[in-house]
């Protein structure tokens, strides 16, 4: 499929492992993160009635009125960074995106001690009064995606040659988990649903509807990734990347909407704990990377700090109200 793996990762979801198998997926998850840092993930076990229920409730969400999807607008969100945004809201590179979106998180009571302490991107959800059952859907999938996530992120420890449980006991115990869900109008040649870019964490997990426009750079070519709805697309983001001293590469990618439908994506982000220090391994090799030939022009391996610094600096690129908000 456009010349990416598709690796079953069921033997990393049983509750009695055969060792054997789950070292021979991580093998396979290790050459994916080494080439492009894209892979499909199938046996994941994730319910196709919930996968098809949170595309019928957000299809019917999308097509509010505005006015009426502004109930839930990202402002009534603070600093939480939840909540609905209309078409070119959210930049990328300092360009609008063609999409609309609503973001959602790890559900948070108001008086968490994250949110008391004003930990941006932390706090609850804002959920629409329609349509009906939304919110448990949501978080019922955000659970599901989440677990497939720690999941894969054991097969990439055994493809690192590290113990199974590494990340979750260095990196993911609390980890950060953004669910961002995009609605995509038909665009045109002169558009773009999303703009070139990386992303920021560990991997995240991509669900979509059944119309393509996902593309992929590899070996300075652009590829098209197929669009299967009940196939996820996984891809490793900066810390992996920074983590294996550019071993693992957190690939370009991009979005544009030539279906002449509109377009739903749901991808899952899962990343390190917030006050995590995401640190290169050891015994990485270092493959020079000045960050020149990078979307952005930066290196992950010259920042340093907590990924919640390194994670609030890059969104509030996005969403320059955000920032505001931050000050």
């Amino acid at each position: 499929m456009a010349g990416l793996p598709l690796i079953d990762v069921s033997p990393l979801l049983d509750p009695s492992p055969d060792a054997a198998s789950g070292v021979a997926v991580g093998r396979a998850i290790d050459a994916a993160c080494r080439d492009t840092g894209f892979l499909l993930v199938t046996g994941h076990g994730i319910d196709k009635a919930l996968r098809d229920d949170l595309e019928r409730l957000l299809r019917q969400f999308f097509d509010l009125p505005d006015e009426e999807k502004a109930q839930i607008a990202m402002n009534r969100g603070g600093i939480a960074w939840r909540g609905w945004f209309p078409v070119g809201a959210e930049l990328t590179s300092g360009r609008p995106d063609r999409k609309e979106g609503i973001y959602f998180g790890t559900e948070l009571r108001p008086d968490d001690p994250r949110v008391v302490a004003r930990t941006p991107l932390h706090g609850p959800n804002l959920f629409p009064a329609e349509p009906a059952g939304f919110a448990a859907v949501v978080l019922q999938w955000i659970e599901a995606v989440a677990a497939v996530g720690q999941a894969v992120l054991s097969g990439i420890a055994l493809g690192l040659g590290l113990e199974r449980d590494w990340f979750a006991r260095h990196l993911t115990a609390d980890p950060t988990v953004l669910f961002r869900v995009f609605h995509y109008p038909p665009g045109d040649d002169e558009s773009w649903g999303v703009g070139e870019h990386t992303d920021y964490g560990l991997i995240t997990l991509l669900a979509q509807d059944h119309h393509g426009g996902l593309q992929v750079r590899s070996n300075d070519e652009w590829i098209d990734v197929p669009a299967d709805p009940y196939v996820f697309v996984v891809n490793i983001g900066d810390m992996l990347e920074r983590m294996t001293r550019g071993g693992y590469r957190s690939n370009p990618h991009r979005v544009r909407n030539l279906s002449g439908a509109d377009r739903l994506s749901f991808p899952l982000f899962l990343d390190p704990s917030w006050d995590a220090t995401v640190t290169p391994l050891p015994d990485a090799a270092f493959h020079d990377d000045d960050g020149s030939q990078r979307w952005d022009g930066q290196s992950v391996h010259a920042w340093d700090g907590v990924y919640g610094d390194y994670l609030t600096t890059k969104v509030a690129k996005v969403f320059p109200a955000l920032a505001a908000a931050l000050r």
